[in-house]
């Protein structure tokens, strides 16, 4: 999406935008293996970012590009699931949203919960037609935001240049 200047709302940290979902994952969540389908993570996970967009950008936001989504642990029937969310970076119009889901083993309950998964996506604020709208800049708090702020720069230049060489390639 294209990022249209104009005055933005004021600005709000990160911790604003925080969101934490949680479920306990059914038979009707399973695949062929046995464990949760990747696409239920999937949806969980963009509606735990979409919540954080909309709670930061003040209004309506949707899904533009997944950055990456990377599965670290099968998650079971009967693990209580929980996704947390939070802005990292802003444009005019965009944001990226990092995601953690970590997962409570149904059948050890005392153990700590297990990560499972992170992801980074982009949003994009949208008017009720549609349009792009400015969203207020997410103004870091910690040396943590500050850091996922850089790293969300740097995804976001590599989805840029992997989008122009693929552009120059079909061109040429």
């Amino acid at each position: 999406m294209t990022e249209h200047p104009c005055a933005a709302p004021s600005g709000k940290p990160p911790s604003y935008s925080r969101v934490t979902l949680s479920r306990i994952m059914t038979a009707v969540d399973v695949n062929l293996y046995g464990t949760v389908h990747g696409g239920v993570l999937m949806k969980f996970i963009d509606d735990v970012a979409g919540a954080a967009a909309a709670r930061h950008s003040g209004g309506t936001a949707v899904t533009a590009a997944i950055d990456e989504i990377v599965f670290s642990e099968a998650v079971r029937v009967g693990d209580l699931v929980h996704a947390y969310a939070q802005v990292n970076w802003t444009g005019q119009t965009s944001m990226e949203v990092g995601v953690r889901v970590m997962a409570e083993r149904w059948d050890s309950a005392e153990e700590a919960p297990v990560r499972v998964a992170t992801a980074y996506l982009v949003f994009v604020g949208v008017e009720v037609g549609g349009a792009p709208r400015a969203v207020r800049p997410v103004l870091p708090e910690t040396p943590e935001d500050e850091q996922r702020w850089r790293e969300a720069e740097i995804r976001r230049a590599h989805r840029l240049a992997r989008r122009r060489a693929i552009q120059a390639h079909r061109a040429g």
